[in-house]
């Protein structure tokens, strides 16, 4: 019986337990990465929404990035293995970025109202930008930045953004 290791020991599940659930391999990361993308949109939201003034919540999605940045993140890491090669893949990510770029949209406009965010670019732009930051910021730390360094790149993200 091929067994699956999880953070508390073996799990003791036989492969065609696996096969039989999933299909293959493929399938059952496909279904990891549905999950963890729904996951971790909601606690994207969560963190974006919580704060009343909308630059306060922005920040604390900011922030939340750089606490957790060494941690990873699988899809960024699905990104960088498979590119855009796979359809499947690539529907579920698009799905994750939709719900999360509707998120983020609607912030920055209401930051952008306030007066808080430079009003000089659409809020498409700034979510782009963002998600380019939160990329530098995940490698950053696989690549060893000190906790200094990423909080550093995730306050520049946030000066960006006046």
């Amino acid at each position: 019986m091929t067994r699956i290791v999880c953070p508390s020991g073996s799990m003791k599940i036989g492969r065609q337990s696996v096969y039989d659930t999933f299909g293959d391999k493929w399938q059952l990361y496909l279904a990891a990465l549905r999950r963890y993308g729904s996951a971790e949109a909601h606690a994207h939201i969560a963190t974006l929404t919580r704060k009343a003034r909308a630059v306060d919540g922005i920040k604390a999605a900011v922030l939340r990035v750089v606490r957790e940045a060494r941690h990873g993140c699988l899809g960024m890491h699905s990104i960088c293995e498979f590119g855009n090669r796979s359809a499947e893949l690539n529907e579920i990510l698009a799905a994750a970025d939709r719900t999360l770029r509707a998120a983020f949209k609607e912030r920055i406009s209401e930051a952008q109202a306030a007066g808080d965010i430079s009003p000089d670019l659409p809020p498409n732009s700034i979510v782009d930008f963002l998600w380019a930051s939160f990329a530098g910021i995940r490698v950053a730390a696989r690549g060893g930045a000190t906790d200094g360094q990423l909080q550093a790149l995730g306050q520049l993200t946030l000066r960006a953004l006046r």
